[in-house]
């Protein structure tokens, strides 16, 4: 399906891929701590809270009394005995028994004072508190030993987990799968039957070695998957997993690599290790891109060593494990391009199996699997869905599938029907439909027009692929879509069906030029798009007449996307490039030209299909048929020649 929209419609790359299940806990090695150790910590502070009230607790008890009112007493006659000390604290009895306690001012005179219980025959006794008592000497030096107690305390907990947790740093962290064995079997992976043929023989190596030594055979020591993400890796080797009555020890690459030098490689040798005691057996190491990247040698600055010692670790326990104790790895990644060639010799990894994007067959094959358990409307027809998702990973059909449902709950039905399936698609590949998100009448008669220049270029244009729908309804960045639905899978692309769909991308613009006289950004997705196709033409698939029968292809796979570093370093002259930038002009004017001629000859189909949109909103690809009736499609340019097909 092809999605002609007025703003660039997003694509996401599902990456959810489901991992090993978890190891079962494991017992304990040491012995519990004892439980009084838990109570050091609340006693430490309540003796604490206890010497600080114990410091704050003024000497003497009793009523607390003013200055003013002491001396008032004082002259009253009320006061009996006191007790000074040399800080001004005053406590004594009045002569009716009751006690009390005062501050003397130091900084006032307290001779006066003297005087008047002199002359009250007050019992005057003096107190030294100048002297260090222990209690004192105690809370003055308590930081300290709690500082030199937690120091101790840290220190002793500290070498406890060194003694035991030192040792675990260079450990592996691999999940070793041995008596619970995940459910995932072969016949659950839909399609991919040559993958899952390649991938098989391993678990059949190590169930039946004999079978192979009988006939001089030896068993692959490594399989590596590549593939785009979501294409279902991981789940491959979860159905190895479940179908293997071995040890299967899962890893990622990403689990080798710490700050500590050294580290890596540690884990490297006990993953193997672990494996030969429980050979035979499989180890699978999901995304080794992080640890096999390639390596930079002696000429790159600043290179990482603790990755090139891990990496040095894996070829040497690859290379060196006797083949006749069973242990095959089983790798995944979707960077091949980045992989060490060392890493994917023979005899290391014997095999590179490509788990690819699935077909039509494979599609509504893995549609089946994951609608299994939901119930489907009889207009569901799961082979026309896949039909209009070409592209899409599994992880995008699962997405596909469970938007599906959430759109039946969204309307409060079980059901899942054709419809939801529809909108689910237009989900992921435009965005979300906002319905507030309104256009003001000049730009909904201008979208309009957009798509239905799309839409009769399509129809018109022999190799161009049929047209399913038609909308204007605005979705996430797109404001209106025109989409076809292949009618087989394709491979390979002639240069008639790459010169049709140019015409059906610039249709857009060339409708907006016949109807309104001038473009508008509308356009801006088409023709970055067409750019994109016309380029490859040019300078891939040697369909240009002035820069003749030659291919510059990219250097990374297409499902990893253009690379900066190929940009950078074109194989060809600066001129080669102005005559590449000139041809891509050149089929782009061309295009838009033949699109223009056709629009103009099929003005009033243009004008009703324009009209139709701005009242219904959405139209079915049937429609736009009857629109054009039974007439021949003009060819203003001629025929494109048909070349040889060539692999896209």
């Amino acid at each position: 399906m092809i999605a002609r929209s007025r703003f660039p419609a997003r694509h996401p790359t599902g990456r959810a891929k489901p991992g090993p299940p978890p190891d079962p806990p494991k017992p304990a090695s040491t012995a519990p701590p004892p439980n009084w150790r838990r109570w050091l910590l609340p006693v430490a502070i309540a003796v604490t809270m206890l010497f600080v009230l114990l410091t704050r607790t003024p000497s003497g008890t009793g009523t607390r009394y003013t200055y003013t009112d002491f001396t008032g007493r004082v002259n009253a006659g009320q006061v009996k005995t006191v007790e000074i000390t040399d800080k001004g604290a005053v406590s004594g009895t009045l002569k009716d028994g009751t006690k009390f306690t005062t501050q003397i001012p130091t900084a006032l005179d307290s001779s006066g004072l003297t005087r008047q219980l002199q002359s009250q025959q007050v019992e005057i006794t003096a107190k030294t508190t100048s002297g260090s008592s222990a209690l004192t000497t105690l809370l003055v030096f308590l930081p300290l030993i709690a500082i030199v107690g937690l120091f101790l305390w840290s220190g002793r907990m500290a070498t406890r987990a060194m003694s035991g947790g030192l040792s675990a740093v260079g450990r592996s962290r691999a999940k070793i799968i041995e008596a619970e064995r995940p459910n995932t079997r072969f016949a659950d992976v839909a399609g991919y039957q040559g993958v899952k043929q390649e991938v098989s023989e391993v678990v059949d190596f190590l169930r039946s070695p004999e079978r192979y030594a009988a006939a001089g055979a030896k068993g692959p020591r490594g399989v590596i998957m590549v593939g785009p993400p979501g294409t279902g890796k991981t789940l491959l080797a979860r159905a190895v997993a479940g179908e293997a009555e071995v040890p299967f020890l899962s890893v990622t690459g990403s689990a080798f690599v710490e700050m500590f030098v050294g580290v890596g490689a540690s884990r490297v040798r006990d993953l193997f290790e672990e494996a030969r005691k429980r050979a035979p057996s499989i180890i699978f190491i999901d995304e080794i891109d992080a640890v096999g990247a390639r390596r930079g040698g002696g000429a790159r600055l600043g290179g990482n060593d603790e990755r090139e010692q891990t990496l040095n670790q894996l070829l040497a326990e690859m290379d060196g494990f006797d083949q006749s104790t069973g242990i095959v790895v089983l790798a995944a990644t979707n960077r091949p391009d980045a992989l060490d060639p060392a890493l994917l010799r023979p005899g290391r990894f014997d095999r590179q199996v490509t788990v690819p994007l699935p077909n039509q067959g494979e599609r509504a094959a893995i549609l089946a699997v994951h609608a299994h358990g939901k119930t489907l409307a009889e207009d569901v027809e799961l082979d026309r869905i896949a039909r209009g998702t070409p592209g899409f990973s599994g992880a995008d059909l699962a997405n596909l599938v469970n938007e599906a449902a959430i759109n039946a709950v969204r309307a409060e039905r079980t059901v899942i029907t054709a419809d939801d399936l529809d909108t689910a698609r237009d989900r992921i590949l435009l965005g979300r439909r906002e319905p507030s998100n309104a256009l003001l009448p000049e730009e909904r008669r201008a979208v309009a027009v957009h798509e239905s220049g799309h839409a009769l270029m399509a129809a018109l244009c022999e190799h161009a692929d049929p047209v399913a729908k038609v909308t204007i309804l605005p979705a996430g960045v797109s404001l209106g879509a025109t989409e076809q639905l292949p009618e087989a899978e394709r491979h390979l692309y002639s240069q008639g069906y790459l010169q049709d769909l140019l015409t059906v991308q610039l249709g857009g613009r060339a409708a907006e030029l016949v109807v309104f006289g001038e473009g508008s950004s509308g356009a801006a997705n088409d023709l970055a798009n067409a750019t994109v196709v016309a380029t490859r033409m040019v300078r891939e698939f040697g369909l240009s007449t002035t820069l003749g029968p030659v291919g510059y292809a990219a250097g990374t796979p297409q499902y990893l996307g253009e690379n900066l570093d190929d940009r950078l370093r074109r194989p060809y002259s600066e001129q080669t490039q102005r005559t590449v930038d000139e041809e891509v002009a050149r089929l782009l004017r061309q295009a838009e030209k033949r699109a223009i001629d056709l629009l103009r000859a099929y003005r009033r189909h243009l004008d009703e299909l324009a009209g139709l949109l701005m009242a219904q909103e959405t139209v079915d690809g049937k429609v736009v048929l009857a629109i054009l009736g039974a007439e021949p499609p003009p060819t203003p340019l001629g025929k494109p020649a048909e070349h040889s097909r060539v692999p896209d």
